[in-house]
């Protein structure tokens, strides 16, 4: 094992409460306000990489950031249902409303299938299950989409890290390992922007 792994091995926490860990990241990813400035899924897909290396089961990586993703959403959605407007003009989110407004109008030309597709989008990530809650959006109704989302989501970033790391490993004609780390990080800045762009 590299010395860098094993360095960042002996700052993570063991155990279940490193699974934990995943899990509140997914969770905080995903709510309203909070999920802008957490990186969850930069971590998660990590989470995938490490596991590759023997940080934690990819198994229950999978299931707790699911778990986690699940948790948020249904907050969001509580949150948007109990006191949408005023936390709209809150100062957690004042600054936020021109991101809230693009929200509401993706949920309005997508419905439901936007709390599916939103899982996908960083920006709206944790917008869509509050606007969501806001438009009283039938509770068995979202439940259906998140999950079916989480799941996906929970299955597809911790996986994408550690395919990636089982890949890394086989490469033989690149020039070195902060090549392909560059590319990923590309690939993830492109998809961002991108996401963007769909919004606006």
């Amino acid at each position: 094992m590299a010395d860098w792994l094993q360095q960042l091995f002996s700052l993570l926490p063991e155990g279940g409460l490193y699974v934990l860990l995943i899990g509140l990241i997914a969770c905080c990813e995903s709510l309203v306000g909070i999920g802008l400035i957490v990186p969850g899924s930069t971590l998660t897909v990590f989470a995938g990489f490490l596991a590759l290396h023997g940080k934690g089961d990819i198994g229950s990586i999978m299931c707790v950031a699911a778990l986690g993703s699940f948790c948020g959403d249904v907050v969001s959605y509580w949150l948007g249902a109990r006191f949408g407007p005023y936390l709209v003009t809150s100062r957690l989110l004042r600054r936020r409303i021109p991101l809230y407004r693009k929200t509401e109008l993706f949920f309005l030309e997508h419905g439901g299938k936007s709390i599916f597709f939103g899982r996908f989008i960083g920006p709206i990530r944790g917008f869509t299950p509050f606007v969501a809650g806001g438009a009283r959006m039938r509770p068995g109704s979202f439940l259906a989409w998140t999950t079916v989302s989480v799941v996906l989501w929970g299955l597809a970033y911790p996986g994408l890290g550690y395919v990636a790391g089982a890949s890394w490993e086989n490469v033989q004609d690149w020039t070195g390992r902060l090549v392909i780390f560059i590319g990923m990080a590309l690939v993830i800045t492109v998809l961002w922007i991108w996401g963007r762009r769909k919004i606006r």
